[in-house]
């Protein structure tokens, strides 16, 4: 029989790789663990915009080394929440404007609409599977107010529209997709905090991805378009004056 391998079995070599690798591991699940507590702060408004977020003080306040809350600022940095300024350290992002909100309406209106009817056109069984699952999980999801109780329905909600870049097979689309997919997260403190608008964009969602599994790629455009004027009208109907 063959003998099970054990830890004390591999070489020093190997057994210094697994602990690096087990680091590596710690100090990803403690980014991701800083990262989402900043943005929960950042989404239920306890971090105002335009206020200092100290690398240090957050370090205390989370009990974990400087180095996981700086790998979690850059994250946040690439969503536009957080900016970092020059010897200054980061502070948190001005709330959008009308004028910013337009400008990423209009390039999503310009993007996504022909992911949709691209990923129609090329997407796979298994791509079409794991849309109808964050559709599903849109609407299972919980919705508010607390972000902790919303996150759920934002990563559902990316997760549906990333799937469609990533399945038109197309590197630049996707591209495109993520250079401002990262801002939507920041466009949704533009409407105030949590989720109203649930019932009407999973509606809206289910257009397109009905859309898709019929194979009409000329009806998942429109039905993308739609969605995003839609989400347009409502942001813009519920965001505070100016």
């Amino acid at each position: 029989m063959q003998k099970a391998f054990d830890s004390t079995d591999a070489t020093p070599l190997e057994q210094a790789g697994s602990r690096r690798s087990g680091r590596a591991v710690n100090r990803q699940v403690l980014a991701d663990h800083v990262y989402t507590e900043l943005l929960a702060s950042l989404m239920d408004g306890r971090l105002a915009p335009g206020s200092a977020v100290s690398i240090d003080g957050t370090a205390r306040d989370l009990d974990v080394s400087p180095t996981p809350v700086r790998e979690a600022l850059a994250r946040l940095e690439h969503t536009g929440m957080v900016r970092r300024v020059a010897l200054k350290g980061y502070r948190v992002a001005p709330v959008f404007t009308r004028e910013d909100f337009a400008e990423l309406m209009e390039a999503r209106l310009a993007i996504e609409p022909v992911n949709a009817r691209l990923a129609c056109e090329r997407m796979d069984q298994g791509g079409l599977a794991e849309l109808k699952k964050a559709v599903e999980d849109l609407k299972s999801a919980p919705r508010g107010p607390a972000f902790a109780e919303f996150k759920d329905y934002l990563e559902a909600d990316e997760r549906f529209h990333q799937l469609i870049a990533q399945q038109t097979g197309n590197q630049f689309m996707e591209a495109a997709y993520s250079a401002l997919g990262g801002q939507i997260q920041r466009f949704r403190l533009f409407g105030g905090v949590g989720i109203t608008d649930a019932e009407c964009a999973i509606a809206e969602h289910e257009a397109v991805l009905d859309a898709i599994s019929a194979g009409h790629p000329g009806k998942a455009e429109a039905a993308m378009a739609a969605h995003i004027q839609h989400v347009r009208s409502r942001a813009i109907a519920a965001a505070p004056e100016s």
